[in-house]
């Protein structure tokens, strides 16, 4: 161990120990990014990156739940990093089928998957639902996995989903426009019955959503950080909590 292990290691058991349990966050929603830039520093293939990316996932898990954390979503894939060239694509959402396989074998996490899978290869939401259902009666932490997500992709679907609903049930376009709420769209959105993210997490030093739960981080708290993901230590994951405890929370106002 070198003295720089000695000193994180001390420094990471002082932020630890002044976080006030009382003000961490029941859910974190992270935004895994930089795998390409990592890969393309080292002088790698982007699959590199990639697989860097995807072996970093369940030692982040692990620091949630010992934070207390009742819920995580982790942003694998976007709705635009499908119209990437096949030859990254391809190894990549085989490394995600696999990352995800592995947390369904730990038996740790309930897993969740969301995004539209329709617009994934059918093998690959076969692979990915499979593993979700092998957690359903997992006590654990529940993890979403957003893969093919979008955020105003989620949006429309929520929407598509309440108007077929409610036609089917009778309801005239005049009448579900009358009484249309709020509420009712959150009861169509991807994560429907979960508490909205009280923090969002990207990496790669990138300070905008591209998209990333558009309507559930209406009022989350957000933390940049400029590590490559494949870099996140468990002491920037420290210090994102302790600057969410350090904030007096307005929720929009």
């Amino acid at each position: 161990m070198g003295w720089r292990d000695v000193v994180y290691g001390a420094y990471e058991r002082r932020v630890l120990k002044d976080l006030p349990k009382e003000a961490l966050p029941r859910h974190v929603a992270v935004m895994l990014d930089g795998n390409r830039r990592w890969a393309r520093a080292r002088g790698a293939g982007t699959a590199s990156g990639h697989q860097a990316g995807a072996d970093k996932i369940e030692e982040l898990l692990e620091w949630c739940r010992d934070a207390g954390v009742e819920y995580v979503t982790l942003w694998l894939l976007s709705t635009d990093n499908l119209r990437r060239a096949e030859e990254e694509l391809a190894p990549l959402l085989k490394i995600i089928e696999t990352a995800v396989a592995d947390l369904a074998e730990s038996g740790h996490w309930r897993l969740k998957i969301v995004g539209a899978l329709d617009l994934l290869p059918p093998e690959t939401a076969a692979s990915l639902s499979a593993s979700a259902k092998r957690t359903e009666d997992v006590e654990g932490m529940t993890v979403n996995v957003a893969v093919g997500y979008g955020g105003r992709r989620e949006i429309a679907d929520a929407v598509r989903d309440l108007l077929l609903a409610r036609a089917a049930a009778g309801e005239s376009i005049d009448e579900i426009a009358a009484g249309l709420t709020v509420e009712d769209i959150a009861e169509h959105l991807y994560t429907k019955g979960q508490p909205d993210p009280d923090l969002v997490i990207r990496t790669s030093g990138e300070q905008r959503l591209g998209g990333f739960l558009l309507w559930q981080s209406a009022t989350s708290e957000f933390y940049f950080c400029e590590a490559y993901w494949p870099d996140f230590r468990h002491v920037d994951f420290l210090r994102a909590l302790r600057a969410y405890a350090g904030r007096h929370r307005r929720f929009g106002g």
